[in-house]
């Protein structure tokens, strides 16, 4: 606990960390790599050349600093870290390295300025947050390992099936070696993937596309042209070959209700869309189901998708909308007009998943057309920034 001395000065020192924060953590993650590179597979390199790693750190130490006053809001605002954390089995004993190289950033970003009581308040602060995210995490990792079918730490999945979605996107039908049953998740979250590539670890989250079902699991990977994981999966792995999965995790879920639902994917956000139609179609609640690609090449689960809309005809309408070519509802991008137009009326609520500039339209055209910020739930695929941030 923050003494009352230490709570004055992270409150008078708090506006000048903020103005360095970018800097702190860009000379941070570095620093960390060096002195402790069995870190390194855990963080997503791409992140970190875009900055996107940085910034999202950044910005939950920011949220904490001022949120940290009030336990319930800090709880509800880190749950987005604790999720991530989860699902790469982050560990107790990790959180001294990240405090040791964050306090050293400090210094070597503000020099002088940290005096030993500033610099003791900010590794108190740190200490307090790690403890809150320890704890939240202790919480996560216990309710899971003990639902039917739970785990802890990694467990071997084989490839049982692929299917290939759409020119750039594959399906991987993922099974126990060990036989043994799959816990549930709730529909939209997503799972933490090991992959070995070159004889290292590497980490990667991706959404469970599929209804929960007690035996398996399935993800649906985009294949980027320089993605280290994606390209790993779709050119070397194949029937038969093993990865390790760590537990579901994300708040991307379903709010109870029964009011109608807007669900809005562009490209590979479609993954975390089709359970949650399905969830909902099982509860009975109308669905628009829009989605956005570049071409009918690039439209991934259209069978999948027409199938569920035959099946829920009436309860389910899909909306389709390509960039080029034909086969679409519509030719162009979903904008302030096309939503008028579909918008489910008895005041929907409304999730969307997809690039940061396709999410940064969709809230956009959602607030002007009124949808409140409590009605609009979006996730980003890779470190939270702000929607504005495109």
């Amino acid at each position: 606990m923050l003494t009352p001395d230490q709570e004055r000065l992270i409150e008078a020192t708090a506006p000048v960390v903020a103005d360095h924060l970018d800097a702190i953590t860009q000379c941070f993650y570095p620093l960390m790599f060096e002195r402790y590179p069995e870190v390194k597979p855990l963080f997503n390199q791409a992140h970190q050349a875009s900055a996107g790693q940085p910034r999202a750190l950044a910005g939950a130490v920011l949220a904490y600093v001022q949120l940290r006053r009030d336990p319930r809001k800090a709880r509800d605002t880190l749950a987005t870290v604790v999720s991530k954390h989860v699902s790469l089995d982050i560990r107790p004993e990790q959180y001294p390295i990240v405090g040791e190289c964050l306090m050293a950033a400090i210094g070597e970003v503000l020099g002088e300025a940290v005096t030993p009581e500033i610099a003791d308040a900010w590794g108190a602060l740190y200490e307090e947050l790690a403890g809150l995210l320890i704890e939240l995490e202790a919480h996560r990792y216990h309710d899971f390992e003990h639902r039917p079918g739970g785990w802890r730490g990694p467990r071997e999945f084989r490839i049982a099936a692929t299917r290939q979605e759409s020119a750039v996107i594959r399906s991987f039908l993922l099974t126990p070696v060990d036989g043994g049953a799959v816990a549930d998740f709730r529909p939209g979250q997503y799972i933490g993937v090991c992959l070995h590539i070159d004889g290292a670890p590497v980490y990667r989250h991706y959404s469970l596309s599929a209804a929960p079902n007690g035996e398996s699991y399935r993800i649906s990977v985009k294949r980027e042209p320089e993605g280290t994981a994606s390209r790993h999966l779709h050119d070397e792995m194949a029937v038969g070959d093993t990865l390790a999965l760590l537990p579901p995790a994300g708040d991307l879920t379903l709010v109870e209700g029964d009011e109608p639902l807007l669900l809005a994917s562009g490209g590979v956000g479609q993954t975390p869309m089709l359970p949650l139609a399905r969830q909902a179609l099982a509860q009975g609640r109308r669905v628009l189901y829009l989605h956005a690609a570049l071409d009918a090449e690039h439209h991934a689960f259209a069978d999948e998708v027409a199938e569920l809309e035959a099946r829920h005809a009436g309860q389910l309408r899909v909306v389709t909308v390509h960039e080029r070519g034909d086969g679409a509802a519509h030719i162009g991008r979903i904008d302030c007009e096309l939503l008028a137009h579909y918008l489910p009326e008895g005041e929907p609520r409304c999730y969307f998943v997809g690039p940061q500039g396709f999410m940064t339209a969709v809230d956009g055209a959602l607030a002007e057309l009124g949808i409140p910020d409590e009605r609009r739930h979006y996730e980003h695929f890779g470190p939270s920034r702000p929607l504005d941030a495109a």
